[in-house]
């Protein structure tokens, strides 16, 4: 019988077979294949509701502050941004797509643009978008110090990073995907993405699943409730390095393969993945109700920077 994964406000969901669970603080382990997690130590009152992946693979955790390993990141001008910034955004209901509307003044894909540009890990900014909002982010070149870039987006998400990947400087050592339509994201949480990616080879941020998750089969009833303690939502950025992101698309293209997110690329290459935990902040505009929860945060003085 064919079964499929219901989660209360998710869009979509990935199962991976499960195995055993030894859970603490300290490490979770399931499994076979390393898919490696980081505790950031910070709590959030706000759940997001959109794309979650449930991780029943083997699993580290590391909860920060108890292990004291030193923190260091990608060399300057060393990482490539491909920011998303193509969808129509249909759900928003407005008359331009979600992340070109005003979030206190400013479009809403401008607080994570800024964000990136002021890193020094950052060599430059590829902007996937339709040409008409290409002024959006050219008017910002005076502000900020990256190389600024633009390509089309493609039909489906994987197309528009496509799209970015071609126009990545070849000296480039990380590719760092994301989402415009997630203006909250913090420095700090880039930082330590960055930090996994490099190490790891890919890397993703994701916060602990809340909800009760149940598995139900093609009629509807419950097939079995899931751990909790292995679901994670997905977040951006998502960390590449670029040889195995350009491997991952040669096996998408040739198997004809649909990915959901941009780390799937590489999971069809039994590459391990490390998901680095992130902040339940880090929302993504999809709703009017999103964007009044936004511009909360923001006037909560928790949110990205401003030019």
């Amino acid at each position: 019988m064919m079964s499929q994964t219901l989660i209360g406000g998710f869009s979509s969901l990935t199962l991976w077979p499960p195995s055993y669970s030894n859970s603490s603080c300290g490490r979770t382990q399931f499994g076979q294949h390393p898919v490696l997690l980081r505790r950031s130590g910070q709590a959030g009152a706000i759940q997001s509701r959109r794309t979650a992946k449930i991780i029943a693979s083997s699993v580290r955790v590391h909860c920060s502050g108890k292990d004291g390993n030193s923190f260091t990141v990608a060399r300057e001008g060393s990482v490539s941004v491909i920011l998303l910034a193509g969808g129509k955004g249909k759900r928003m209901g407005a008359s331009m797509p979600k992340q070109y509307l005003p979030l206190l003044g400013q479009p809403i894909a401008l607080y994570s643009f800024y964000t990136f540009s002021r890193m020094r890990e950052v060599k430059e900014i590829i902007v996937v978008c339709d040409p008409s909002y290409k002024d959006i982010f050219e008017d910002t070149k005076e502000k900020v110090q990256v190389d600024l870039k633009f390509t089309l987006p493609g039909k489906e998400r994987q197309d528009s990073v496509y799209s970015g990947l071609q126009a990545v400087d070849s000296g480039s050592e990380l590719v760092c995907i994301h989402d415009s339509a997630r203006p909250l994201i913090s420095r700090g949480d880039i930082l330590k993405v960055l930090k996994d990616g490099w190490e790891n080879g890919a890397a993703v941020l994701g916060v602990p699943v809340k909800a009760t998750i149940k598995e139900a089969n093609s009629e509807s009833f419950v097939v079995r409730t899931l751990d909790r303690k292995t679901l994670w939502e997905m977040q951006t950025p998502q960390v590449i390095k670029p040889s195995l992101l350009k491997r991952g698309f040669e096996l998408v293209k040739r198997e004809d393969l649909e990915v959901t997110d941009d780390v799937s690329i590489v999971e069809h290459l039994r590459h391990p993945v490390y998901v680095t935990e992130g902040s339940y902040t880090n929302i993504k505009v999809t709703t009017p109700d999103d964007l009044l929860l936004a511009e909360r945060i923001l006037n909560m003085d928790i949110g990205g920077p401003s030019p």
